[in-house]
């Protein structure tokens, strides 16, 4: 009988255990669940701004919803954010300079009785202690964490939250490690919009250099926008509402920033044989990119963002704004008007606004050689162009010209130009789709809000033709030789 207890005692046992272990088993699987039941509530308002004027925080914070005290929801509890009441005087103290003013005149915790007066230092390990330089003394103290909404730093953009470091992400969340992605959208994908990337790899032309070389158009909207050339080729940026921006008009611009369709452009030249232009966006209106030769193109890199919209409206008009062929941009920089609307202008200027025939009579030609002489010395440019539109606008008649050549011309000019008639009788008469030898002058007017190619009722043009040609160089030696 003794025997007998004995054996079951250890089995007795054995089954205790068992049942302890299955009963802790099921209070650890009922624990797990209510540990993942735990639900937010939602987020409760803002804070005031921890600052009365310059940078501070505000702060927002939100519940746990459980039925047990060891339950634990997943995320944070607290959200933080930057928040700038109004800009502080210029004569205020900063922030970390009042929490150090706090132990002026007071003894170190633990040292002797001597005081000191308090200055921020910046030098030491972690940004957001806040390390005193004691004045007159080559040391400084921890006098723990800096107060929550303190700067990290003089050149930070972070802000001090529980003795961290912390950025602002594009949700204006302190620490919510949100970025903006190419296209602009916050938390985006980079799958609203396109990433444009080409090389222009025009050749250096062995004949008929006359100035910039159209490389791109950089649409209105485009983000991100960088090109790069690695030689000694000059770059140059321009825009139709400003005109040259950056080494325009034969004249190199220094490194720097520069503002320009509502965005800055980082200029950068840092050898003769590196440069960048660089710019956030977005645009709000096209820029052009030209250059301008000195040697050898080993291809120029340009890449932006472009909304999709934008994108598929250029694609639509058949104007593709990567092309990188030297023409594939004269149709961007200056869109021809068709024949149609130039008959329709033509007619209607024969008459003024209340139907009346105007007084214009046929137009003037040019004669005399001293007088073509005289021309050719003294006007701006001397060129070769082909009409391809004309447009009416008030009593001025605006020509969209493509240079074929270039005889002179005291200041850069692109493949397609816009020349002004500026007389109601629009004269002289340009037919589209032909080309002439025209000696046009530079107008800018007193309020510098103008400035453009004009030919005048007395400029020189003539049909081109071998002849014309070969009298454009005989003068250009003859006003080199009497200059």
């Amino acid at each position: 009988m003794r025997l007998q207890n004995w054996f079951r005692i250890p089995v007795l046992i054995l089954v205790l255990d068992l049942l302890h272990d299955r009963a802790i088993g099921q209070v650890t699987e009922n624990r797990i669940l209510q540990l993942t039941s735990g639900v937010w509530a939602a987020w409760g308002p803002w804070t005031s701004c921890s600052s009365s004027c310059g940078e501070g925080v505000t702060l927002r914070t939100r519940n746990c919803q459980r039925d047990n005290i060891a339950v634990a929801c997943a995320g944070v509890q607290r959200q933080y954010k930057s928040c700038q009441p109004k800009l502080c005087p210029a004569d205020s103290v900063p922030f970390r300079n009042i929490q150090c003013t706090l132990y002026n005149n007071k003894p170190i915790p633990g040292s002797s009785h001597q005081t000191y007066i308090w200055v921020p230092f910046y030098g030491g390990p972690i940004p957001c202690d806040l390390n005193c330089l004691a004045v007159g003394f080559n040391f400084y103290y921890s006098f723990g964490r800096v107060l929550d909404g303190t700067s990290c730093g003089p050149d930070s953009d972070g802000t001090c939250i529980n003795g961290q470091c912390q950025t602002t992400g594009c949700d204006g969340i302190l620490g919510s490690g949100m970025k903006n992605d190419s296209c602009g959208n916050c938390g985006g994908k980079n799958d609203s919009c396109v990433h444009i990337k080409d090389v222009y790899r025009l050749h250096y032309p062995s004949t008929e250099i006359f100035g910039y070389k159209n490389v791109t158009r950089i649409p209105a909207g485009a983000m991100h926008i960088k090109v790069v050339d690695q030689s000694r080729n000059i770059l140059a940026l321009m825009s139709l509402r400003t005109g040259y921006v950056i080494n325009g008009n034969w004249a190199m611009s220094r490194s720097g920033v520069y503002k320009v369709a509502a965005t800055e452009v980082h200029y950068s030249r840092a050898t003769a044989s590196h440069e960048i232009l660089e710019a956030s966006g977005p645009t709000d209106e096209d820029l052009y990119v030209l250059v301008l030769f000195q040697e050898q193109n080993p291809g120029i890199e340009y890449e932006y963002w472009l909304p999709k919209d934008s994108y598929y409206n250029i694609q639509r008009d058949s104007q593709t704004p990567q092309h990188p062929g030297d023409f594939a941009l004269e149709t961007l920089v200056r869109t021809p008007v068709s024949t149609h609307e130039g008959d329709i202008a033509e007619k209607e200027k024969k008459n003024d606004h209340f139907g009346n025939k105007t007084d214009c009579q046929k137009c003037m030609q040019f004669k005399g050689k001293s007088q073509r002489k005289k021309q050719y010395c003294q006007s701006d440019f001397v060129i070769r162009g082909k009409i391809w539109g004309k447009k009416t606008i008030g009593q001025e008649t605006r020509y969209d010209v493509q240079i074929k050549h270039v005889y002179k011309n005291k200041f850069p000019l692109v493949h397609r130009e816009y020349i002004w008639v500026s007389n109601k009788c629009d004269c002289p008469k340009l037919q589209d789709r032909k080309e002439y030898i025209m000696m046009p002058s530079k107008h800018v007017n007193y309020e510098r809000t103008l400035n453009r190619i004009l030919l005048t009722i007395n400029s020189y043009v003539r049909p081109w033709s071998q002849r014309e040609d070969y009298q454009m160089g005989r003068l250009n030696r003859l006003c080199r030789t009497t200059s």
